[in-house]
């Protein structure tokens, strides 16, 4: 006897998910405009914050504000389905540029994918969250929330980040770089610079030679391999030998291995300097591991064919070059979709202030809704797909607990 499948087709809810984007696209770009206004660096975004929320809350999802102790973060949700689907919310900017990664974007994707599919929830049996997740630039706000449980129950997790033109739509086997931020301070001891020099240690000199160890070593490090740092002080006056000086710096690479070998290296090269100039040296993270980002291809399949649809190039792409995103942790534990989004004639870096103003262009905020439409698409149809639907329910994360007893 053959099974009926109780779930819609997911080709008959591509009309109804598309016009329910297109009802809210007056709300949504007004959202994403005055996100772009408004400038928000991590953990500082009150004013987006606030203003999804309440567009999410207005709509009929319930709220909570302040999800995992971050006030910034919010969780909205819908339904009560087994199938737990998260479409997750960005909207910090960039400290000076604003929003030169199109945070305002990601946000209006995710919200419109949201609101079309709010109706829905029930046909589908799914429960909807559209999580807000703060400092993704700076700070690892869905690292701290992974960790706090507001991805609890997850069982996939859909994002789209906008890129330059000319990028293939296919996400499928695309990745980003596990990164790693670190503080290093150097301890010397403060002497005249002109009447006892000799007795004093230069813990700016240990600043100049780590840089100088680290510029080295760029040659010896494999190319999608990356390393960036700047001197955040080393001394304040010409007339003191500086007695602290503190370098920031990252790592990236797109495995852990290669991650923890390329940290090493660079500590090796601080170390060294440390050691040549009679400093003492502390170096302490200064935010969450960004892990490297996985995409489902059983999602990424389902995007590709909704972007097919909107005419783009679904070519298979060799990957990205460099880039990372806290994206990654939630994409190690749960089965996630993170695809890029091509502003039109977008021929300028990201993270620059031309990509900034482009983000706030009618082509921009046109393909924000056909990405909308897309995840939309992509979320129903691993719904009502009943392989995938049991793979996702079985997928959902348990965080692992502690006791006295030991681990559950």
């Amino acid at each position: 006897m053959e099974l009926t499948n109780p779930f819609p087709a997911p080709a008959a809810l591509r009309g109804t998910l598309a016009d329910g984007v297109d009802h809210w696209k007056p709300r949504v770009q007004a959202l994403a405009q005055e996100i772009h206004a408004f400038k928000e660096i991590s953990f500082e975004e009150v004013r987006s914050a606030g203003a999804i929320a309440t567009l999410l809350e207005e709509a009929g999802f319930e709220v909570e504000r302040g999800t995992s102790g971050l006030p910034t973060a919010f969780s909205a949700s819908a339904g009560s389905g087994e199938l737990t689907v998260a479409l997750c919310v960005e909207y910090d900017a960039l400290p000076d540029i604003g929003h030169a990664c199109g945070h305002n974007l990601i946000a209006g994707a995710s919200v419109a994918a949201a609101l079309a599919l709010l109706p829905m929830v029930d046909d589908l049996g799914i429960t909807l969250k559209a999580i807000g997740t703060p400092a993704e630039e700076h700070g690892g706000g869905k690292a701290l929330m992974l960790e706090r449980g507001a991805f609890d129950g997850v069982g996939l997790a859909l994002m789209v980040h906008p890129v330059q033109d000319g990028l293939t739509y296919n996400p499928t086997g695309t990745s980003a770089q596990a990164v790693g931020r670190y503080k290093a301070t150097f301890t010397g001891k403060a002497a005249h610079a002109a009447a006892a020099p000799h007795q004093g240690v230069n813990a700016a000199d240990a600043a100049v030679l780590s840089q100088v160890a680290i510029g080295l070593l760029r040659q010896q490090i494999p190319s999608d391999h990356r390393i960036a740092c700047f001197v955040a002080e080393a001394g304040h006056v010409t007339n003191i030998i500086p007695e602290k000086a503190v370098v920031q710096f990252e790592c990236r690479a797109f495995t852990l291995p290669e991650y923890e070998a390329l940290h090493q290296q660079v500590r090796n090269c601080f170390e060294g300097a440390a050691l040549a100039t009679g400093t003492t040296l502390v170096v302490e993270e200064a935010e969450p591991l960004y892990e490297p980002l996985l995409q489902d291809d059983a999602l990424a399949a389902h995007w590709t064919d909704a972007m097919e649809a909107f005419g783009k190039d679904t070519s298979r792409s060799s990957g990205l070059s460099g880039g990372s995103t806290d994206m990654g942790n939630i994409s190690q534990v749960i089965p996630s979709l993170h695809p890029w989004l091509s502003i039109p004639g977008a021929d300028v870096p990201i993270h620059s202030h031309a990509f900034a103003a482009l983000a706030d262009t009618p082509g921009a905020y046109g393909v924000m809704f056909e990405a909308a439409v897309a995840l939309a698409w992509t979320a129903a149809a691993a719904a009502s797909t009943p392989t995938e639907r049991d793979r996702f329910i079985k997928a959902a994360y348990r965080r692992r607990t502690f006791t006295q007893e030991g681990t559950s």
